[in-house]
């Protein structure tokens, strides 16, 4: 079968034929009907060799749909022919946090050995896709797959990211999102579903900015020397109650602390490199700062739901597996609308 696989240190991901994989015990096989393209897979090819640990090769690819058609000894047949999502975080399945369906922090995940799906496991950048357990296939209830793939990431983690702020988001509130691209304009969209708050929106590309009102967002902010005082004026000078950082490098940062209310929270979800102070005199007091990582299982479920109603959508460019490499140097150009979705 055909696969993209990231096979050199600091070269190109190749369109490569690799032998079509059979389900062990245990597991279930997909025939990839979409996959979606993502900034953690170009941030994982340009590590160096020192901090590079996802193993070569690797099929890349931890957004996923597909059609059931094979199970592993073990595994009941019922659901061959059925049209799922990816549940991409794995875990052991048996720990505290997995036993809640949290098994993107399992406790024993990393002394287990187990990676997810295009992050050191094969991914679904391929004509088929192996899983290691029938639970990470997430009925996808009639949603078309390519313009569902990636909600299993792009929606699954800012769904995460704003459901740990929600008590916070009421009437009178403002949220933030700095980075409108392929997270930034979902995040958009599920903090109007989801909330009353005043939603602002930050990037520094005016076609960002569009979508992002496009997609609901009330304000849009130009990402410069006067953006602080541009959110503090849309905030009555209170500043905002959450900020979801989607670049998180030094600059967002910044802006995120200039502008966070007291009692707010500054939510690190992209993978840049900045760094911020803590302390009882870093920020406005009580106010928090966290990282969170994907979603849950049951999360995905919801993320999902929203998308049936149609309160949720991403915006997506196609491209065949063929030309794969080409929707990530449109990635790593910034000139993609939304995101890119791979269809085998």
């Amino acid at each position: 079968m055909k696969a993209l696989q990231y096979r050199t240190i600091g070269a190109p991901p190749e369109i490569v034929e690799v032998e079509t994989p059979v389900p062990g015990p245990g597991q279930i096989r997909l025939k990839v009907t979409a996959a979606g393209v993502c900034h953690s897979d170009a941030f994982i090819m340009g590590l160096p060799a020192e901090q590079y640990t996802f193993g070569l090769p690797l099929t890349l690819g931890h957004e996923g749909v597909g059609v059931i058609d094979m199970v592993g000894d073990g595994v009941a047949g019922d659901r061959l022919g059925e049209s799922v999502a990816v549940y991409g975080p794995w875990g052991c399945g048996e720990c505290y946090t997995c036993s809640q369906g949290m098994e993107n922090y399992c406790e024993r995940a990393e002394a287990l050995h187990i990676t997810p799906p295009g992050l050191g496991s094969p991914g679904s950048m391929a004509e088929y896709i192996i899983l290691d357990s029938p639970r990470h296939a997430i009925p996808l209830g009639g949603l078309d797959p390519v313009k569902s793939v990636s909600l299993t990431d792009a929606g699954l983690t800012p769904y995460h990211a704003i459901k740990g702020s929600l008590a916070k988001l009421v009437p009178g509130s403002s949220a933030v999102v700095i980075g409108v691209g392929g997270l930034g304009h979902v995040a958009v969209q599920m903090l109007r579903a989801l909330s009353p708050a005043n939603v602002i929106a930050v990037d520094v590309d005016e076609e960002k900015l569009r979508l992002a009102s496009d997609v609901g967002a009330h304000h849009a902010v130009h990402s410069g020397h006067d953006a602080a005082a541009a959110i503090r004026g849309f905030t009555g000078d209170k500043g905002a109650t959450a900020v979801f950082d989607f670049v998180a490098a030094q600059a967002t940062l910044d802006l995120g602390k200039a502008v966070v209310h007291t009692n707010g929270d500054q939510v690190l979800v992209g993978v840049g490199a900045g760094v911020l102070g803590v302390g009882v005199l870093a920020g406005p007091y009580d106010s928090t700062i966290r990282a969170p990582y994907w979603g849950s299982r049951s999360e995905l479920f919801e993320v999902l739901e929203l998308a049936r109603c149609g309160l949720v959508h991403v915006e997506t460019e196609v491209f065949s597996l063929d030309d794969a490499p080409t929707a990530y140097e449109r990635l790593h150009a910034g000139t993609l609308r939304g995101r890119a979705v791979i269809v085998p």
